[in-house]
């Protein structure tokens, strides 16, 4: 009888282990985080606390990056004022923010052109099938390393406000 309940705990603990990355989810203490500035033409991200530049970051852009984001599947990153307004702690791409694209104005566009203006904008990791190969690979996402990710993510409050600039 022992026996057999020192399997089932081992067994226990290796599911236990095997559901997470430890080092997933770090904590933050340091000054808020007031707003996000991404600039594609130069492929960065800053975090703000006020006009103080907290973090940077190199980032991946959607596979054509020139250019707003208009219609589900152009394979661009959105340019404009958003939120930060979910988060996915189980995203095939490590962790992700997500972006309120799209918004009242993005929709209008699409729609008077009769499409779809897509959606599911994040910021995210790099991790997943793909493992973010090449410089500007998402579908309009915003990509940084697994690593920084994981800092942007205890950062970053849902509700921030982003400004993607060209």
């Amino acid at each position: 009888m022992n026996r057999r309940t020192l399997l089932l705990g081992a067994s226990a603990l290796g599911a236990l282990a095997a559901c997470g990355d430890s080092g997933k989810f770090v904590a933050y203490k340091g000054p808020p985080v007031t707003q996000v500035q991404v600039y594609k033409s130069k492929r960065m991200m800053y975090l703000l606390s006020g006009d103080k530049v907290l973090e940077s970051y190199k980032i991946g852009l959607g596979g054509d990056p020139v250019g707003p984001k208009h219609f589900e599947g152009d394979g661009k990153t959105p340019e404009g004022f958003y939120y930060i307004n979910r988060r996915n702690p189980n995203s095939a791409y490590y962790l992700s923010l997500g972006i309120s694209y799209p918004n009242t104005q993005d929709m209008a566009f699409a729609e008077a052109q009769g499409k779809s203006p897509g959606g599911d904008i994040f910021i995210h990791g790099r991790d997943g099938k793909n493992k973010g190969k090449g410089s500007d690979w998402t579908a309009g996402c915003i990509a940084v390393k697994d690593k920084e990710i994981r800092d942007i993510y205890a950062m970053v409050r849902d509700g921030t406000p982003i400004f993607i600039f060209p």
